[in-house]
């Protein structure tokens, strides 16, 4: 079986056994999208939506924001992984309580042992908060955090500024660019960290 066909297979199972109580409140679970083979893994924080209603991962304007810029670093969303903290809407997008994201951590805990990304980049803080409860985004966006999790095929970490916030403060669009941009060295200096060891 390939790795897409185990990732397609993680989907299923969880479809039918996640307890997140959002279940009762979405349109439908939005799992991740993108590469079994992916080198990035994003991790956002919930569906919004235009996720709910196509069950897909950003695909609203923020979600056209993250594809400019991928392009601007020459991906495209084939290359990467995207998936969310939580699987399932909250209700008029409020931020997802510390249940619901404990009940979709299994899930997504499933999808980066799958994949092995060499990178997890963080879009936003409730992602980040996830794996780093006591950082704070406004200092540590653009920079690579490196930290062993048990369970997380990787050890490194990179936070970003979610896209939607470009959306509400053109200043942040420059810094998210910015950072975005560190993207190729980040994975470089990855390159050169395991090399040595």
């Amino acid at each position: 079986m390939s790795k897409s066909e185990e990732l397609a297979q993680i989907h299923r199972k969880w479809f039918k056994s996640c307890k997140c109580e959002l279940k009762n409140t979405a349109t439908q679970p939005v799992s991740g999208a993108g590469s079994a083979e992916a080198d990035i893994v994003f991790i956002g924080e919930a569906p919004g939506k235009k996720e709910d209603e196509l069950g897909t991962p950003f695909v609203g304007a923020a979600g056209k924001f993250l594809d400019e810029m991928l392009n601007a670093i020459k991906l495209k969303r084939e290359d990467i992984y995207i998936t969310n903290i939580v699987k399932y809407r909250p209700p008029n997008n409020r931020d997802p309580l510390p249940q619901e994201k404990s009940d979709c951590r299994e899930w997504l805990s499933e999808e980066l042992r799958l994949i092995s990304p060499k990178l997890i980049v963080f879009l936003g803080r409730h992602a980040m908060q996830n794996f780093f409860p006591d950082l704070q985004i406004g200092q540590t966006h653009g920079k690579l955090l490196i930290k062993k999790f048990k369970g997380v095929p990787t050890k490194y970490f990179y936070p970003l500024y979610h896209p939607a916030a470009a959306l509400y403060d053109g200043s942040m669009r420059e810094v998210l660019l910015a950072d975005f941009k560190k993207l190729p060295k980040v994975l470089k200096e990855i390159e050169n960290k395991e090399n040595k060891v």
